[in-house]
């Protein structure tokens, strides 16, 4: 009996929480570890259902790192990171966006279908624009060249919109169009902070293989619960935050100066992390909020 009574206290304690989000607007990006281990995707994907049936509406912005790499290997292109973004060379973009496409989102699509969500792809050439990515060695001063990867000019939100107001859950992928007319590819964490931005969204939850902002990365106890963007530059200056966390952290900041509610860093090999984070007191990740 006692498991009964605990398994409807978990239920009444979402309550107020399915209630305040009905109707919102959250945007979840995944990535890392959690794409690759069959569990933990299905795991998300199952919270990502229930958040679907319980009225809020979401969008789902993957990466695919890894799929990518195998298709690289598989091509004979070499993988070569800068700054933790992939150099993408014109053969190596033709790979991301057949792995990503025909791959990565079709899986994702089909696992979500699987939990009676109406999923669609939705691909992100169809609504990003990008400039080509540019930048400086922070060292040498050299420019830095990435090749076919690119930021984020303009959104065009309205494909997304429509399909959320017809309950579809959009799946869209880390890719957009440059001014040449040609794919490029977008670091999935760039790609889901502008989206975010573009719609104002009221959660940013980003979904991957760490349990969200850790002062000393080998001490899971350090995690920060809260973190406010104005303390942001010190960690970046101190060193904790480095590697492929810098263009999350980035994107998370930007997102929250630009009206997104709350940005979430979440762990996604931890089940149900993302309902845990959303539906309850206090959370299991790292929360990004404005300063007061």
């Amino acid at each position: 009996m006692k498991q009964f009574i605990e398994k409807a206290a978990v239920l009444t304690e979402a309550l107020p929480y399915i209630q305040d989000f009905k109707g919102s607007v959250v945007l979840v990006k995944v990535g890392g570890s959690v794409m690759e281990v069959e569990e933990n995707l299905e795991g998300l994907l199952t919270d990502i259902a229930f958040m679907n049936a319980v009225g809020m509406k979401t969008v789902l912005v993957h990466g695919g790192g890894k799929a990518i790499s195998r298709g690289m290997e598989a091509a004979g292109i070499a993988p070569n990171f800068v700054q933790g973004l992939r150099v993408t060379t014109e053969a190596a973009v033709r790979v991301v966006e057949r792995v990503i496409k025909d791959e990565v989102n079709a899986k994702v699509v089909r696992l979500l279908q699987k939990h009676f969500a109406n999923a669609r792809p939705l691909h992100g050439d169809w609504i990003f624009g990008v400039a080509k990515k540019a930048g400086t060695d922070p060292v040498s001063g050299a420019t830095l060249d990435w090749g076919f990867v690119g930021e984020p000019v303009s959104v065009d939100i309205r494909p997304v919109a429509e399909m959320l107001d017809a309950g579809i859950v959009p799946v869209v992928t880390p890719l957009g169009t440059g001014p040449d007319g040609k794919v490029y590819n977008v670091n999935a964490d760039t790609a889901a902070a502008a989206l975010a931005k573009a719609m104002k969204v009221r959660k940013l939850a980003f979904v991957s293989d760490v349990p969200g902002l850790l002062m000393d990365v080998n001490d899971p106890a350090s995690l920060l619960a809260t973190l406010r963007i104005g303390s942001v530059c010190r960690l970046k200056e101190t060193g904790v935050v480095g590697g492929g966390m810098l263009p999350k952290l980035d994107s998370c900041v930007e997102a929250i100066q630009a009206g997104v509610g709350k940005v979430h860093l979440v762990d996604g090999r931890m089940p149900h992390s993302l309902l845990l984070e959303i539906f309850t007191k206090n959370g299991v990740g790292t929360e990004i909020i404005a300063d007061e």
